[in-house]
């Protein structure tokens, strides 16, 4: 039977209890809530101390080509602009970045020295330079108010500021921090690593480290002593922090239309850069736009000469031939496939001035240059299949239609070629790219990050979730006994279950052994001050239960006992002799603990003079005993003098016939051992009681403690006859996950 309750046990302990679970939720719902609003106190001072982040935003458009190249009319054939993604890139390229830092030094870094933690917050309310009081009182408790060389307090405030033109260095002085430091609205020192470096004057440009260093400072609007962190970061490092606080995005698909932004602390700082990547990106289209024109002229131009000399030549060829033929004439057949000739060999000029062009841009993979290789190729069968036709003509006839095909051939690319310069020149001329802004840059009025409420409600969230987790954790690992039921599964019947008494931590008092440790006494008894308490009732119960028990053990001695210290064995001992001395019995109460055992400081006494004096010889019991004055008929032994052998002194007859004679004296007799886990003296004491009890406290002892301490007292020959549940308290966990239980006067424990 035992055993399957035991394995029944086991297996309940394996299952998780949710209703448990949630009843340590509720029972800890005070520390949870603390540990949320930590949480969210700290979440809103970080949202409060981060510098916000503010976002300037532009909306561009880019065009379709409306190329005025007539060169481009081939290209479109079969292919398409280059997508949106094509310009994102060129935006965020080194190309149009680069000028951009270039243009506004973002390279340089100017960081006003604050005040530690929360100057950035009190510049950004507006807070000024204080009084001098306020600088002396933080100069005296080690804040340092000055920097190498001057005097003044080093941080700066709100409305104070620097005008940095430029800062160039030497690439060994990249990204070091050197510090300006204000004498007066003229001129400044500089120093670097503690170290000043010289002064300078604002509006001239001024050299330190032999040259390594030049600073040029346009104006200064702080008080003598304020400083300023300058550092120039590599210009390929601020191009890539510039491209990471940009962001491109197209609205909608293949509409050409981009949202630009950008984010930075300076709102003002966040409007001008995207302003000038802007103006620059516009620049450089046009720019691409004209070039693209150019280079469509110089292939032209280059051109006209040669066809002009073939135009001539292909002249005088036909009139030479004329003139020796007498003037030969063509017939309507033949001048009709001269006329479709001449236009496929056009055609196929033209074609061959784009190949030209494409051939610069594209391979002949790409689609618009195999679209127009396909187009060659079916002008060219075209015309062999004239060319088949021409020469089934009579020789005169063929002769003629070539010399008359060369030149009207020629005067047409001749006359087209001229036509194509001139509208190049007026592309050239007229050229304002395929790229317009919609919406300039403009900074929002209020910062986009941080999100102050939903960092509160995250770091809450964070908070909740972190203490839930400890509680439960701390339940998981914590196991202990919480009901009786699981002291009986065990095998231990429960005898009482003692309510934790308010009053009783009343009683108690924090006391430092000789080791250094502090523990927790009684200076009082709880029946005593307050017999109504309902732990003294709950131990009433236990009397009564332990009259019927003790009937059956061999004599009137009782042993308690508990696997651990600090689980209210001696609170069981002295209050449950009370409650037994006032019923009319004579109750003795041992102090069996020689080590460590404080049954007297209850009653205000010294341990000096008991049980280790008695065992030692030195003294007799009926000198020993103490009687307790204002309860009748209970009387205790104190513990005497902490000796060096207390096992070995309890193993002698001496303690068994000490405990036979005050059999003899009282009507019962009540022994405090120490734990039994920690040392064998509960053993020696209980193979000479009739009856022993074991004391468990409520969420203390595992039930594997309990079971290992009965163990052990059993297997030194002491059988337990039951247990104590001691500081019950009423708690949601053992409400959901065992059962709800309620004290009331007279009653241990009622189960609901």
């Amino acid at each position: 039977m035992s055993q399957n309750l035991h394995s029944h046990a086991i297996q309940d302990n394996d299952e998780i209890d949710l209703g448990r679970l949630y009843g340590v939720l509720i029972d800890h719902k005070g520390t949870i809530a603390s540990i949320t609003v930590m949480f969210a106190i700290a979440g809103a001072s970080y949202a409060l101390l981060t510098d916000p982040i503010y976002q300037a935003d532009a909306l561009v458009q880019v065009e379709k080509a409306a190329s005025k190249n007539p060169l481009a009319d081939v290209t479109s054939l079969l292919g398409e602009e280059p997508p949106s993604e094509s310009e994102i890139e060129i935006i965020r390229s080194r190309m149009v970045l680069g000028r951009a830092v270039d243009i506004l030094n973002l390279d340089l870094l100017v960081e006003p020295v604050r005040f530690p933690v929360i100057g950035d917050f009190l510049t950004r309310i507006g807070i000024e330079r204080p009084d001098s009081m306020f600088v002396s009182f933080l100069d005296g408790i080690g804040l340092q108010q000055s920097t190498p060389g001057q005097k003044g307090w080093k941080y700066t405030w709100a409305g104070e500021t620097i005008d940095v033109k430029s800062m160039p260095v030497t690439d060994a002085y990249l990204n070091e921090t050197f510090t300006v430091t204000v004498r007066d609205e003229n001129s400044y020192t500089l120093s670097y690593d503690d170290k000043v470096l010289g002064e300078g004057q604002v509006g001239t440009s001024s050299d330190f480290l032999g040259g390594d260093i030049s600073i040029l400072i346009g104006s200064i609007s702080a008080p003598p002593g304020a400083a300023y962190e300058l550092t120039h970061v590599p210009r390929l490092m601020a191009i890539n922090d510039l491209r990471r606080n940009l962001s491109i995005n197209e609205q909608g698909q293949k509409t050409g239309i981009l949202n630009w932004g950008l984010t930075s602390p300076d709102p003002m700082l966040a409007e001008k850069t995207l302003a000038t990547i802007a103006d620059i990106y516009v620049s450089q289209n046009i720019q691409r736009q004209s070039q693209e024109a150019r280079n469509s002229l110089n292939f032209l131009d280059s051109q006209v000469p040669a066809v002009r000399d073939e135009l001539r030549l292909a002249e005088d060829s036909l009139n030479t031939y004329r003139t020796e033929r007498d003037s030969v004439d063509l017939s309507l057949e033949t001048q009709s496939i001269l006329e479709r000739l001449v236009n496929l060999e056009s055609q196929l000029n033209e074609l061959q001035f784009s190949e030209a062009e494409i051939s610069r841009r594209f391979t002949p993979s790409h689609p618009t240059y195999a679209a127009l290789l396909e187009k060659k190729r079916q002008l060219q069968s075209e015309r062999e299949n004239l060319e088949s036709k021409i020469d089934g003509l009579p020789a005169t006839q063929q002769e003629v239609l070539r010399l008359q095909r060369d030149v009207a051939v020629n005067q047409e690319i001749y006359v087209q070629l001229r036509n194509k310069v001139q509208e190049m020149q007026i592309a050239e001329a007229s050229t304002v790219g395929n790229v317009r802004i919609l919406d300039e840059a403009k900074v929002l009025p209020n910062p986009v990050k941080p999100d102050k409420g939903l960092i509160v409600i995250l770091a809450a969230l964070l908070g909740g979730m972190l203490a839930v987790g400890l509680v439960l954790l701390r339940a998981a690992l914590n196991r202990g006994v919480e009901t009786p039921d699981q002291l009986e599964q065990l095998g231990l019947p429960v005898y009482a279950t003692v309510p934790l008494s308010e009053e009783q931590a009343k009683l108690n008092r924090r006391v430092k052994r000789t080791n250094g440790h502090a523990h927790s006494v009684a200076i009082g008894l709880l029946a005593e001050r307050n017999p109504a308490d309902t732990a003294v009732e709950a131990l009433r119960s236990l009397r009564t239960s332990l009259h019927f028990a003790m009937l059956e053990g061999s004599d009137n001695r009782l042993m308690i006992t508990g696997p651990s210290p600090a689980i209210g064995k001696s609170f069981i001992c002295v209050n449950l002799a009370s409650v037994c001395a006032q019923a009319g019995q004579r109750v003795l109460i041992i102090d069996g603990d020689m080590r460590k055992g404080h049954i007297h400081t209850l009653f205000g006494e010294t341990s000096e003079g008991g049980l280790s004096e008695i065992l030692a010889g030195r003294l007799l019991l009926e000198d020993s005993v103490r009687p307790v004055g204002n309860v009748e008929n209970l009387y205790y032994l104190s513990r005497g003098v902490a000796p060096p052998n207390p096992s070995e002194l309890l193993v002698t007859s001496t303690f068994k016939a000490l405990l036979e004679e005050a059999s003899e004296r009282y009507d019962l007799v009540i022994v405090d051992s120490p734990p039994v886990l920690a040392v064998t003296d509960a053993t020696i004491i209980g193979k000479n009681v009739g009856t022993s009890l074991m004391v468990a406290r409520f969420q203390l002892n595992p039930p594997k403690e309990i079971k290992l301490a009965v163990r052990r007292l059993e297997t030194g020959g002491v059988t337990v006859k039951g247990a104590v549940l001691n500081a019950m308290e009423r708690k949601a966990a053992t409400a959901y996950g065992y059962g709800y239980y309620n004290y009331t006067y007279g009653s241990a424990v009622t189960r609901t």
